[in-house]
């Protein structure tokens, strides 16, 4: 016997229609050039992501085509994140942080044929502009100066349309979005996701013990769009009705504080990178900023150490730790508090807090070891392995890269990690970070997340150096605070209370920057290259 529901497609004009029959009068406020705010309501949204639609069909736009994008944060890149898919296309955002060659291979590996690119973009885009492919080339003029010639103008694009547009026939497993893995280990590799997967994840994204995002939310999206779907929430925000802020390309602290307290923000996304610069500013000025309300703060890219999240808490910005990749949509897992720890003491609070969390709902989990799943003891480390219904099934044009999943069907993240009864991940590292010493495995995210306690440290990555002896043994590159010091010797004391000694950096390196991934990720592969030649005394 089957069911009697109908067979109702979970598409992106759905959602589009939504927006203009329940939330029309909603705000979207962004950041221009020049810092000015712009605002307009989603009843704007939906009739100019529907001109878009309608343009791009008038000049050509066939379903499948790919339309990338190269943009910050602001609202016509919310016009293209609909407009296209409702379209038929689908959606490529382009890195702009990449090495032009970078963003050369992914634009022709995707076979982009058009581009939207914001008018202050145009210095990267001419950096691999001849190299690419893209038939035609629209222009927002988001900083009011003329569009050059050779460009089209995106404002000019929209006024094409007449208002007649139908959406085409779209099935749920239709492509929609395409972004590209940040590529670092090998080339970048591209993720396909589809209508239902984009619909499933922001449902699952919006629930309570996950981002918990309603209509009566501000999102404040501080992760850049172009990186893994900008988390989801950009839909996940229209889907509910939430205010949307976006900074456009002003990521610095005071500027992100500024809209946090002018637009009323609750619900604040960003990677640690960003919250260390916003705890730094609050902490520099504590008479400056009063927050209008307490900040939900979604974070992920990496772990952000337990001293960050006990900081921002005494600022009323709580820290909630999720874990994910762009093959994961991104959201796989989120961190939260059991009802039966409610009682516990702060410290084993903030130590569930720190973890990755349990599993999303319809995201199935497993820890493999030596072929076989690992005891859920939260001790036993093996390999993380995720499967569900926005995780990928394989990499776009990429067959050679299939060993990326396990024969039955299950992704390997490349993470390395533990689980307990309970279902909390924790992760060890990623497994090409993991540091052997005399046979043994040190976790470098451990000893980070330890650094990073200390006072006077702002950031710190630790990374395997080959050793005559041991094999590898951990090296720390640390930045300090503003005006704050500190010996190799009084870091090794402070880690001492948590760690064996053989577990402790050798050497520490003091600097004023660590080089990082276009996402803010520490680029630990650069490291390793700068200290290849190392001699331990």
């Amino acid at each position: 016997m089957r069911g009697r529901m109908m067979d109702f497609p979970l598409t992106l004009p759905t959602l589009l229609e939504r927006a203009k029959n329940q939330f029309s009068r909603v705000e979207l406020v962004w950041r221009r050039p020049d810092k000015s705010v712009s605002r307009y309501t989603f009843g704007d949204l939906y009739r100019r992501s529907r001109a878009l639609a309608e343009a791009l069909a008038r000049v050509g736009l066939k379903k499948g085509d790919r339309v990338a994008s190269l943009m910050w944060n602001n609202a016509a890149h919310v016009e293209a994140y609909l407009g296209v898919p409702v379209a038929g296309g689908v959606l490529h955002t382009l890195n702009l942080r990449l090495h032009p060659s970078e963003l050369t291979f992914i634009a022709n590996h995707a076979d982009d044929r058009f581009l939207i690119v914001d008018d202050v973009l145009l210095p990267c885009l001419e950096s691999f502009r001849r190299e690419a492919h893209f038939e035609r080339i629209f222009v927002v003029p988001s900083s009011g100066a003329p569009v050059p010639a050779g460009f089209e103008n995106y404002e000019f694009l929209l006024a094409t349309a007449n208002g007649t547009f139908a959406y085409p026939t779209l099935d749920e497993n239709d492509a929609a979005v395409m972004c590209f893995t940040s590529g670092t280990t090998g080339r970048p590799k591209g993720v396909v996701y589809s209508h239902r997967s984009i619909i499933l994840h922001s449902l699952a994204q919006a629930m309570k013990d996950s981002f918990s995002v309603g209509h009566q939310d501000t999102v404040l999206i501080m992760t850049p769009m172009f990186h893994a779907n900008a988390w989801g929430l950009p839909i996940t925000s229209v889907l509910t009705g939430a205010k949307l802020v976006l900074p456009g390309q002003h990521g610095d602290a005071e500027s992100l504080l500024r809209l946090i307290v002018s637009e009323n923000v609750s619900i604040a996304c960003g990677v640690p990178t960003v919250w260390l610069g916003i705890l730094e500013e609050l902490e520099r000025n504590p008479g400056k900023w009063k927050l209008p309300r307490e900040v939900s703060a979604p974070s992920g890219g990496s772990a952000p150490p337990e001293s960050l999240i006990r900081a921002l808490d005494r600022h009323g910005i709580h820290i909630t730790h999720s874990w994910g990749m762009t093959e994961t949509s991104p959201l796989a897992t989120t961190t939260g508090l059991r009802t039966y720890m409610e009682d516990w003491p702060d410290d084993e609070k903030y130590k569930v807090r720190s973890r990755q969390g349990w599993a999303s709902p319809f995201i199935e989990v497993r820890i493999t070891r030596d072929g076989r799943e690992a005891p859920r003891d939260g001790q036993t480390a093996g390999d993380l392995e995720v499967r569900g219904p926005w995780v990928a099934s394989s990499y776009h044009n990429a067959p050679e890269e299939q060993r990326s999943w396990t024969p039955d069907g299950w992704f390997r993240t490349g993470d390395v990690a533990t689980m307990d009864a309970d279902g909390y991940i924790r992760l060890v590292d990623r497994s090409k970070d993991l540091i052997k010493s005399g046979g043994e495995w040190i976790s470098s995210v451990d000893l980070e997340n330890a650094v990073m306690g200390h006072p006077a440290v702002k950031e710190a990555a630790v990374i395997g150096v080959p050793h005559p002896k041991w094999e590898e043994r951990p090296l720390a590159v640390v930045v300090l605070k503003q005006d704050a010091k500190a010996t190799p010797e009084e870091l090794r004391a402070f880690l001492a209370a948590r760690f064996a000694k053989w577990q402790i950096p050798d050497a520490f390196i003091f600097v004023d920057a660590i080089p990082r991934t276009s996402v803010g990720k520490f680029l630990k592969s650069k490291l390793r290259d700068q200290c290849a030649g190392w001699k331990w005394e």
